[in-house]
């Protein structure tokens, strides 16, 4: 029997890969990771630097075989070529790069009726799960997060840091979660406020991204909307960063949602993964 797990990058797959090395070994145990960076030397695109050392370091702790995964195109690129941008609503870039990747790995080098997949959701997101199942078919997927012992994520950082581990920094930060730098196009404009006020220089980075792929479909797409007398409006990277700055504080709109996204190597709608 295979166990694979999808290490994310993050605490939560990190405590999963744990839970499934000390019930079954790290015999068959495979870590598989899937990068978004592609063939880019950019810093502002994939993960934070960070993340990277972290999973280094924690497959190497907890054991198995880490798989490193690269579809080879950027965020943006997959958007220009999607001719959609991606948000809180769909988010492409995770479908191609991160889905379909581990996806193809699975089904190139694992049975399904000898192997069992793990996410790392937590009993939080117990509701996610029936539809991740229905996504791994016919492989069996599982969610040890969210069967007892249950902990929450304090914990898990505080196990990770035991194990002689330090957890990727965005979690000190203050993101909940270790995706893309910060810039996570399923967020909403509370991470991106984060994003602004603790590394500008990669947000305008993606702001520019945004200016150029808004001109290149000529149309009035965003990553970000939000409520104006009852109706969602689009708001571009550049507009919300101007009026923060012009505010004087980045945290001081009452407005700000605190959705700070998050994605991962599984659909949660509909379609396999």
């Amino acid at each position: 029997m295979k166990h694979v797990v999808m290490f994310s990058g993050g605490v939560g797959s990190w405590a999963t890969a744990k839970r499934v090395a000390d019930k079954h070994g790290t015999d068959n145990l495979y870590l598989v990771f899937a990068d978004v960076k592609g063939d880019n030397d950019n810093p502002h695109l994939g993960e934070d630097e960070d993340v990277y050392r972290f999973i280094d370091e924690a497959a190497a702790e907890i054991g198995g075989t880490l798989v490193k995964l690269k579809e080879g195109r950027s965020i943006w690129q997959v958007f220009k070529d999607d001719r959609f941008l991606g948000n809180s609503r769909l988010a492409n870039c995770s479908k191609f790069l991160k889905q379909r990747p581990c996806r193809e790995w699975l089904d190139s080098n694992c049975d399904p009726e000898y192997t069992t997949v793990y996410v790392g959701i937590d009993w939080s997101e117990m509701h996610r799960l029936k539809a991740i199942e229905n996504a791994y078919q016919p492989y069996n997927a599982k969610a040890p997060l969210c069967e007892p012992p249950f902990m929450d994520k304090k914990e898990m950082l505080r196990m990770c840091r035991e194990a002689g581990i330090e957890p990727p920094r965005s979690y000190e930060q203050g993101y909940p979660h270790a995706n893309c730098g910060g810039a996570c196009v399923r967020a909403g404009k509370g991470q991106w406020a984060m994003l602004l006020k603790q590394n500008k220089e990669r947000y305008m980075f993606h702001e520019k991204q945004e200016d150029e792929f808004r001109q290149y479909l000529d149309k009035d797409v965003t990553i970000l909307r939000e409520q104006v007398a009852g109706e969602k409006v689009r708001l571009t990277l550049r507009s919300f960063r101007e009026r923060q700055e012009e505010q004087g504080s980045l945290f001081d709109d009452e407005d700000l949602d605190l959705d700070l996204g998050g994605c991962g190597c599984f659909v949660e709608d509909e379609g396999e993964v």
